[in-house]
């Protein structure tokens, strides 16, 4: 039981900062352009796993790993964090933070549809519902408001949106085949990001110093939503004596992000965004349902 409530704490400081990251993204975005803050919140992610890992003592198992690990975890870096976040950084910059954030959700139905080619696995009747449901949600999020002229979206906004759960769905895949530590695989994965995207930033002579609310920001997305967060999500989950006590909890945090939003942000949440984000999630809840 002990083991239990220790899980639940641990999950809930995770949904907590989950939840803030959205209006982090758009503070942080005000003053630092997407690839700048890609680049010092991975920087800052590498940095606080590096130290977590040392203190673990781990860090010497680097040594036993083959060049094909390191491939892999070239390839695991290449697509997250550095070809996820330079999507949806940008998403964010041009959508309001309620749509471009429960747009990005989407990805555990994305991921139902990638495991046909790349896992093999076959797709019930239920994932197209579960699609369906989704899909309509999308549509009222992506309304913003106003279906009259739903046409005015930012299009290239959502689309970047969308295409950053895509993105993550394909990470996912790659990741859980992977059976290495997890802290390791994830000090890898910044690792080569932050080599990428300081050398993207080099190659188009974009690194620029923000000034101290841009670079606190980037800090903070790095070490809370990059790094900190998903650890505590790990722990969760091992403490936790069923997943299933743990994993729908993650829920909450899109609901919450609303409120950090409208408070922080001073966006005006739209009925549509709500009504939306109440269908993507019952869309993911419905797709994860077993069969009595």
């Amino acid at each position: 039981m002990m083991n239990q409530k220790k899980a639940y704490l641990f999950a809930g400081l995770a949904i907590f900062f989950w939840s803030t990251v959205a209006s982090a993204f758009k503070i942080a975005l005000r003053f630092v352009d997407p690839l700048n803050l890609v680049m010092y919140a991975s920087i800052t992610s590498f940095i606080v796993l590096l130290i977590i890992v040392l203190f673990q003592g781990k860090l010497i198992n680097l040594l036993n790993y083959s060049l094909k690990d390191y491939r892999n975890s070239m390839l695991l870096g290449f697509l997250n964090p550095f070809l996820y976040y330079i999507i949806l950084f940008k998403a964010y910059s041009l959508l309001p933070a309620q749509v471009a954030q429960p747009l990005n959700m989407i990805w555990p139905i994305v991921l139902v549809f990638l495991s046909i080619p790349l896992l093999g696995q076959k797709i019930k009747g239920r994932s197209f519902i579960a699609l369906f449901i989704s899909f309509v949600g999308v549509v009222f999020i992506s309304s913003q408001g106003d279906f009259i002229h739903i046409g005015n979206s930012d299009t290239v906004g959502i689309s970047l949106a969308l295409v950053s759960s895509i993105i993550w769905a394909l990470f996912f895949i790659f990741n859980v085949r992977d059976k290495r530590d997890e802290e390791l695989k994830l000090l890898l994965n910044f690792f080569f990001s932050s080599f990428f995207i300081v050398l993207l930033n080099i190659s188009m002579n974009n690194i620029h110093l923000p000034e101290l609310k841009g670079i606190l920001t980037a800090i903070y997305i790095g070490v809370f939503e990059m790094g900190i967060a998903f650890l505590f999500w790990l722990k969760a989950l091992k403490l936790s004596r069923s997943s299933d006590l743990i994993s729908n909890l993650v829920y909450l945090a899109p609901f919450l992000s609303l409120l950090f939003i409208h408070y922080l942000i001073g966006e005006k949440i739209f009925i549509t965004t709500i009504i939306g984000l109440c269908l993507i999630v019952s869309g993911i809840i419905f797709q994860r349902m077993r069969s009595k």
